[in-house]
This record gives structure tokens, C-alpha cells and sequence, in this order.
């Protein structure tokens, strides 16, 4: 078992080491697939920075690895990729050399359809070599590409995370303008393209410096020996320190790619098979081809192998607004059903008593209305509950008020009302209350009393003009006296 990370990714083992962050094999419990992870190991906001833009990087190629999906746990990051498990350019040329001039030119017509779909999002690599350009394990078929590492990349227009005077990117690629301070711009990768394109053709990392010494003070060069003038000529072009000589986009230096791979001959019989394995290895024990062998702690509930319930035939499909995941309700019985997310009885009582841990909940539907029966000793009639719950016996007409009986035990509460939605409170539904018997009417005789019992007590009508009349006169005097002081 390894380390879980935000609930769903189970980190396997390193296979490899970035500018920022180490790359693992993990299993993806959500997809069911391994991919790779990019953990941050540093937690300075420096890093952190250039972790966010390089997992902002959406770009959807056949040709570019850029991140898939990220996640937070506490104080760590990651995001993903998918898994390439053929290795790098570094593996391939370590295992075979220099490369083929057709081979070589299949590869490099990937690349710059790669780099050209970064390009059209305004993106600048910045940092293309051997080891960022990764190949999956196609064995003797024809090879496939992919660029990657994102990490120091940044869109045309966006705010440097250095200093002006600071250099970044891999010694021994980097352009001469970059050399000199320039802002990042396209023809600096395509530089570095024609560096790729001369260390597969010479199986060696070429001398930068004197190679930029050497166009500056004699000249393009002929073709080094083994490499075919018309490739040549197209890597030359990407290789001109001026960046004004270069070919001004990808797609333009992919298009004399091709002009010059129709010139190249044929591939001989007796020309070397190049095999691309699978770099990685064995998974570390643990784990097997249909990912984890036992269930590590720490896996989301709605992530794990079983899945969510299979909603029975006939059961309308939900799906989870917290989760995106489909889920069923299954009844439990007449007029009852099992809360989907949690499988509780969403009419039992919680310790609490309060609603849905989400906050998300149904009102009640309201009762219908009392349906009025006439009759001085009539019963009102019982509220008919809405949807009704199966067995519920039919409701009687009521009759005149029989002759006064024994009282019978308590009867048992009505049941309850069980078949609102999973986000409906816990607690039970209270009946509704049942009104009180219409008093019987007063005998008219007495009408006139009951009036006169009722009025509000006070002095009579008589009494009160004399004493108002009274105050008055005291409030005058008053008056009078205080002006006379």
C-alpha cells in the first residue's frame, strides 16, 4: 500500500525527478488507471507559483503531455499526467546511438507538431531537451512523441517569476538571445529544437558555445558526417544564433521537414531495427496491472473498487450534485426509502435533529386542506396524506356522534411519512394536529348575557363625564396659580 493523496491517488513508487517536484506511478481510484503524479517539494510561494502555472496548462495534443487534473492535501500539491512508460530521448539514444536520419525525421516532425500547439496558445516552452521529450513503449512500430515538463513555461505577456538579469532554463539548450536577457519568444525553442534534432543525429549532447562561435565567425557549417544535406539544411536553419534567420514558426520548419524527408533514401535491410521498451519496470509489490492489491486507509467512500450501488430496474437514475456519480433510491418497505449517499433511513431521528450535513434539503409538502362537514356533532375529516403510503385503509364517511364509550387504549401514531428526497430532515414528521370539537351553540336566551358578561369592566358612563369635567378644572387652576407666582 502507498501514501493516499486528497482521497484519490495512491502514490506507487518514483520514476522520476522534475525542476520542481518528484514524478510518481500512482493509481487513480476514480479513473482506474495509472498515471503520472507530480508532487511539490518545495512549499516556498517561489514554487509554488510556477507549480500553479504549470498545472494551468491545458493542452489537449497528441504530441504534448500537459497536466490532466491537480489536487490539494493539506500542505501538499500535485497534478497529474498520463503515464509514458517508454522513457525519454536520453534512454533511446543511450540505448542505440545515433539514430537514423528517417527516424530522426519522424521524431522531429512530432516534436514541431507539439511545439506548434503550444505555440498557438501563446505558450513558450523554454525548456526543450532530450529528457523533457518523453516516447511511449511502441516497441518496432512507428514511434510516438510526446513533449512535456511545463514547469518553467509561460504564456506571451505574462509577468516573469525572475529577475530580468536571471537565466532560466537547462544549460547547453538555451538560445543566444536567452543568453543576453531577451524576453522568452518562440524562436528560442525552435533553437532548441535544432539542438534535439543534432543530438539524435550524433548521438552526444551537442557544444552550444561553439557551435554559436562558429555560425558567428565562418558561417553555417557543412553537414556534419553522416547526416544528409537536405536535413542538414533544415537543422541549420533552427540552429542560426540570429533569431531573425530561423524559421519564424514550427509550422513552417515542419513543412521543409518534410520536403527534406522525401529527399532522404530509403531505409536498407540491413539498417538497425529501433525498439522503443518500456522504461519503468516491474510495479513495486503491492500493487498489480488493475491497480492496488489491498485497499489502502484513506480512500473516498464513492471512490472505491466496488463503486456505488447498482440502482435496481425500474429506479430512476440521480445523480450526485456533491459527487457527480449516479446513485438510487431503493425503497425499504411500504412508504419508506434508503437516503442514497448515506443508505439510512432518512425518516430516523439524528442525535442532533438538524438537516442534511450539505445544507441541501426538501420541504415537506403541505397537507390539503380540511374538507367541512355540516352537522352540529359532525368529526372533521382526516387530512389525506400526500403521496399516500401503500396500505393506507380508506377514509369513512363520518356519521352523527355515537352514544358515549369506554375509553379504548391509545392508539398507535400514524406512520410516518417517509418518501421525501434524501436531503429532507431527519427528523420525523409530526402529525398533523387534529382541531378541537365545535362547541355547541348557546340557547338564545342566553346570547344577551353572554354579550354582557364579556364586555370590558370600568366605571360607568355617568361617573366619568362629572370626574373628566373635574380634572379639567383643576388643571386651570393650576395654571392659574403658577402665573400668579
Amino acid at each position: 500500500m502507498g501514501e493516499v493523496f486528497a482521497g484519490r491517488y495512491e502514490l506507487a513508487d518514483p520514476i522520476g525527478r522534475g525542476g520542481v517536484g518528484a514524478v510518481w506511478r500512482a493509481w487513480d481510484h476514480r479513473r482506474r488507471r495509472y498515471v503520472a503524479a507530480k508532487v511539490l517539494q518545495q512549499r516556498d510561494a517561489h514554487s509554488l507559483l510556477r507549480f500553479v502555472r504549470e498545472q494551468g496548462m491545458r493542452i489537449d495534443h497528441p504530441h504534448v503531455l500537459a497536466p490532466a487534473s491537480w489536487a490539494a492535501d493539506d500542505d501538499k500539491v500535485l497534478f497529474t499526467m498520463d503515464l509514458v512508460t517508454g522513457g525519454s530521448l536520453v534512454h533511446l539514444v543511450g540505448d542505440y546511438g545515433p539514430l537514423p536520419p528517417a527516424f530522426v525525421c519522424t521524431l522531429l516532425d512530432q516534436l514541431l507538431s507539439g511545439l506548434a500547439a503550444v505555440h498557438a496558445e501563446d505558450v513558450v516552452h523554454r525548456d526543450i531537451k532530450p529528457a523533457n521529450v518523453l516516447l511511449e513503449a511502441t516497441g518496432t512500430g512507428r514511434p510516438r512523441l510526446r513533449l512535456s515538463d511545463f514547469g518553467i513555461a509561460m504564456r506571451l505577456g505574462e509577468p516573469r517569476l525572475t529577475e530580468t538579469n536571471l537565466v532560466v532554463g537547462t544549460p547547453g539548450y538555451l538560445a543566444p538571445e536567452q543568453m543576453q536577457g531577451a524576453e522568452p519568444d518562440f524562436p528560442a525553442d525552435l533553437f532548441a529544437v535544432g539542438l534535439v534534432a543534432l543530438y539524435l543525429l550524433e548521438g552526444a549532447k551537442p557544444d552550444t558555445k561553439a557551435l554559436v562561435r562558429y555560425f558567428l565567425e565562418h558561417g553555417t557549417p557543412g553537414p556534419p558526417k553522416g547526416i544528409p544535406e537536405p536535413l542538414w539544411q533544415v537543422v541549420a536553419s533552427l540552429l542560426q544564433p540570429d533569431p531573425a534567420d530561423r524559421f519564424r514558426t514550427a509550422t513552417g520548419a515542419r513543412k521543409a521537414l518534410a520536403a527534406a524527408a522525401e529527399l532522404l533514401p530509403e531505409p536498407g535491410i540491413d539498417d538497425e531495427l529501433i525498439e522503443i521498451f518500456d522504461q519503468l519496470g516491474p510495479l513495486p509489490p503491492g500493487f498489480g496491472p488493475e491497480g492496488p492489491l489491498r485497499q489502502a486507509p484513506g480512500i473516498a467512500l464513492e471512490l472505491l473498487p466496488d463503486g456505488p450501488p447498482v440502482p435496481p430496474s425500474g429506479t430512476a437514475q440521480q445523480e450526485d450534485p456533491y459527487t457527480g456519480t449516479g446513485t438510487g433510491d431503493t425503497g425499504t418497505g411500504p412508504g419508506g426509502s434508503t437516503d442514497a449517499r448515506t443508505g439510512t433511513d432518512p425518516g430516523a431521528s439524528s442525535p442532533t435533529g438538524s438537516l442534511s450535513d450539505t445544507g441541501s434539503f426538501r420541504l415537506p409538502p403541505p397537507p390539503h386542506p380540511l374538507d367541512p362537514i355540516p352537522g352540529p356533532h359532525a368529526l372533521p375529516s382526516t387530512p389525506t396524506p400526500a403521496p399516500p403510503p401503500p396500505h393506507t385503509p380508506p377514509i369513512q364517511a363520518p356519521g352523527p356522534m355515537p352514544a358515549p364509550l369506554p375509553m379504548p387504549d391509545p392508539l398507535p401514531a400514524p406512520p410516518v411519512d417517509t418518501t421525501t428526497a434524501a436531503y429532507t430532515a431527519r427528523a420525523p414528521h409530526p402529525a398533523p394536529a387534529t382541531p378541537p370539537l365545535p362547541a355547541p351553540s348557546p340557547a338564545p336566551g342566553r346570547r344577551h348575557r353572554a354579550r354582557r358578561a364579556l364586555r370590558r369592566p370600568g366605571p360607568p358612563a355617568k361617573a366619568v363625564i362629572p370626574l373628566l369635567l373635574l380634572a379639567l378644572v383643576c388643571y386651570a387652576v393650576g395654571f392659574w396659580a403658577l402665573a400668579r407666582l
